[in-house]
């Protein structure tokens, strides 16, 4: 056995870089582009230097090299898990319990849900099997009919009977499952590529054999030298370069999955748990409960989503957010699993585990997004029906054209143009224009930090022109932050923050919080408050270190004899900046104001700043009063403020710019602002927000900031222009071989072209348009900051391609 070695350095000593190319190597598992001299995960097989992305990756490897080095010699992957889903790529309405075929197109299904257990595409196994086991019988086949009448291989008598030995096994064999697929695309009454391909390769075989068998039932116009010619050599071809194209479409689609299967990779295999006697032990991933308290070690991953109980660390969460920037971490703050631990320790609690988990969910929503239908897929297929159908009348016009009008031999003419107009007619790269597309974007859009719901998203969100917004937790934290304390004489403001803290304690407000956690900053001593009160829409009361201390606004100063006026002119300005200001009185008296405010999120600035220079209009409908609200809006440039509004204002709002003829997203993260998300032409939700908000959403910001939406309309533009791209090009490429194949050009030239020309340039257009689908791989999103600098293996090979 070839032994492994794991070393530090990207290349050692007597070794050969496997599949490097301008610095950068193929993760030769997962198919994803690694950088040599910054990934730690490496082995050597057979004295090649392999670079991984993941220690995962690296360990399948080792485990079984050769089923990533010659898939063709490797043991066949083992069959999928009871209960796996199988999907169309190219009608995804398609699906059914475990493998088959499309009814509509003929496709094979593919599983909704990769495994990073996936071994090789048992079509593709299959599908290879055929093609090199027949090629030299085709190959065969072919020598002998263009060469065999000039050079004499064999007596002229024998030579058909040859040929028919040789393509049996081609059509009969090789060419079964297309012939499956004609069949049933005939019982379905669904025509599609099958339906020209088989139609064309019986065509050519079976009139060969009665050709053959029988030469004496043709009339003189079908010889050509007194011998009725036959056609072995382009059915065996045709089936022999469908199967190659094939191949090659495989092997590209599979690509299409590399970012499901990077997301799932990111998951650890286990967690450390903290025994109730004290005591520690690892255990798997799936043994974890919903409350098991677990330890994070400095580097480690994040095993499930969950609340920090103890420690303080940064935490790495670019892999599902795009932001390369680390995130402190302390107690009470959220974690997500996955994510990568810094230098610090970290006690934490489980909340989310399994499916429930925001990783788990990420995966969900990107395979769903991959199984949807942009409605210029709808177009195309309902474009494609007809096609096929018109293809066959085509076909039949160009065989009794020929046939009635050509020159001699003018049936063996029809036949020959037939044949090729059926085969270079194949609407395969119609139908995989669009899907790939959507495949290929979502994928690149989830490592982004943007999730689409549905492929009808990643088309409409290019189109829209006014956005309306949220205040709270989307533009700004949505967690109010203290922000100043002013004190009147004799009182100083230690003395104000400590006696507003002290009786806040008891409060459950997010106001109350902030302030006792200023407080605690700064290591104050709190005193227990007495006889505690809180009154709805006013403030608090009650008794500390024997003083009657009152806190909250006019009303309540006003009710306990206490004139704000001191601080009144301040107490302004604070609420026209956006805080929210409360005074404190003492003993009666009037001893100071505190001011707390909820902070803009960072960046919010610069992302309204990009999706105005897009063309945005930007309305902000808040639940906050309006001086509120137009304080942050005017700090932001916001075009049109909306205060005070409940959610079926802002429902309202949405359906009016609609009817005034706009295009109109809504981004939110809160349940009150579901109704406007689901009426919206497209909503956005915040991956920090409520899940009610998430699922009324069609695109959800995983770090919940605005510059997710410019990523999001670049995406969006990018993968359109790519639909377009192939489209165009599938359209293009039918409009013009179709014409040539039926024999425009022989007028002309005096040539017809072949039907085994046709089957090749059939087979490079599919193979064109998966290819073009996966730029977008490459495509770096508007407002994406710093990738290439991100320590996560996803985020740099999802940089490098």
């Amino acid at each position: 056995m070839t032994a492994h070695r794991e070393h530090a350095a990207h290349s050692c000593c007597g070794s050969t870089q496997a599949g490097v190319a301008d610095g950068k190597a193929i993760d030769p598992v997962c198919g994803m582009t690694v950088d040599p001299a910054t990934t730690s995960h490496h082995a050597v097989h057979g004295d090649m230097d392999y670079h991984f992305c993941s220690a995962g990756c690296r360990t399948k490897f080792i485990a079984n090299p050769m089923r990533y080095l010659h898939p063709e010699q490797a043991e066949p992957a083992p069959p999928p898990p009871p209960g796996t889903r199988y999907f169309c790529p190219m009608d995804p309405q398609i699906e059914q319990d475990g493998p088959g075929t499309c009814p509509i197109c003929g496709m094979a299904l593919e599983p909704m849900l990769p495994s990073l257990d996936d071994g090789e595409n048992p079509e593709l196994t299959d599908f290879r099997r055929r093609f090199w086991w027949t090629l030299p019988l085709s190959l065969a086949t072919m020598v002998l009919a263009m060469a065999g009448h000039a050079v004499a291989l064999v007596p002229a008598a024998m030579q058909p009977w040859i040929e028919l030995a040789l393509a049996t096994p081609v059509v009969l064999w090789a060419g079964w499952p297309f012939l499956q697929r004609w069949a049933q695309s005939i019982r379905n009454r669904s025509p599609n590529m099958w339906t020209l391909i088989g139609t064309g390769v019986l065509a050519a075989f079976g009139y060969s054999v009665v050709a053959t068998v029988a030469p004496d039932v043709f009339p003189a116009s079908f010889r050509d030298h007194g011998v009725v010619g036959v056609y072995f050599e382009a059915a065996a071809m045709i089936v022999s370069l469908t199967l190659l194209g094939q191949l090659l479409e495989l092997k590209a689609r599979s690509r299409t999955s590399s970012a499901l299967k990077a997301l799932l990779g990111l998951a650890p295999k286990t967690a450390r748990r903290l025994r109730d006697d004290g005591g520690e032990e690892d255990v798997e991933l799936t043994h974890i409960h919903v409350g098991d308290r677990l330890r994070v070690r400095p580097g480690e991953k994040v095993p499930v989503d969950g609340v920090v109980l103890e420690g303080r660390s940064n935490v790495d969460e670019s892999m599902l957010t795009g932001e390369p920037v680390p995130v402190e971490k302390t107690a009470g703050d959220r974690v997500i699993g996955a994510t990568i631990n810094g230098t610090g320790a970290l006690v934490m609690r489980a909340e989310k585990t399994g499916g429930d988990g925001v990783l788990s969910q990420i995966v969900q929503l990107v395979a769903q997004a991959q199984r949807s239908r942009a409605p210029m897929q709808r177009m195309a297929d309902r474009v494609a029906y007809w096609f096929v159908l018109g293809v066959l009348a085509i076909a039949l016009a160009t065989f009794l054209g020929w046939g009635l009008f050509g020159p001699e031999p003018s049936w063996t003419h029809a036949i020959v143009a037939a044949v090729s107009v059926l085969i270079i007619a194949c609407p395969c790269a119609l139908g995989l224009a669009t899907p790939m597309s959507i495949m290929v974007a979502t994928g690149r859009a989830a490592q982004a930090g943007v999730l689409f719901r549905d492929a009808e998203a990643v088309e409409t969100l290019r189109r829209i022109d006014t956005l309306v917004v949220d205040k709270t937790g989307t533009l700004t934290e949505g967690r109010p932050a203290f922000r100043e304390v002013v004190a009147l004489a004799p009182w100083t403001q230690d003395e104000v923050l400590r006696l507003a803290a002290s009786l806040d304690v008891a409060s459950e407000h997010p106001l109350a919080a902030a302030i006792v956690a200023e407080a605690r900053r700064r290591d104050m001593a709190l005193s227990p408050a007495l006889d505690f009160e809180s009154m709805t829409g006013t403030g608090v009361r009650g008794s500390v270190d024997g003083k009657a201390i009152v806190l909250g606004n006019d009303a309540l100063m006003a009710e306990h004899g206490i004139d704000p006026a001191a601080l009144g002119q301040r107490a302004k300005e604070l609420r026209t900046h956006g805080a929210t200001a409360m005074y404190l009185g003492v003993a009666g008296g009037l001893a100071g104001l505190l001011a707390v405010a909820d902070p803009l999120k960072a960046g919010t600035a610069d992302a309204i700043a990009q999706l105005h220079a897009a063309g945005l209009r930007i309305v902000m409908a808040s639940g906050d009063a309006t001086a509120t609200a137009r304080a942050v809006a005017q700090e932001l440039g916001i075009d049109e403020v909306h205060g005070g509004v409940r959610p079926a204002d802002k429902l309202a709002l949405v359906q009016r710019l609609q009817s005034e003829g706009r295009r109109v997203a809504m981004a939110g993260d809160g349940i009150n602002d579901a109704p406007a998300l689901a009426a919206a032409d497209v909503g956005i939700a915040m991956g920090t927000g409520t899940d009610v908000a998430m699922s009324s959403a069609q695109v959800t910001l995983v770090k919940g900031d605005l510059a997710g939406i410019a990523r999001a309309r670049s995406i969006s533009d990018a993968t359109v222009r790519n639909m377009r791209q192939n489209l165009g090009f599938a359209f293009a490429y039918n409009a013009l071989g179709i014409p040539v194949a039926a024999g425009v050009l022989y007028p002309f030239t005096g040539l017809l072209l072949s039907p085994m020309l046709a089957a090749a340039a059939m087979s490079l257009s599919s193979v064109s348009v998966v290819g073009n689908a996966l730029r977008l791989r490459l495509a770096k999103p508007q407002g994406e900051r710093g990738k290439a600098k991100s320590k996560s293996a996803l985020a740099r090979s999802t940089t490098a391609g």
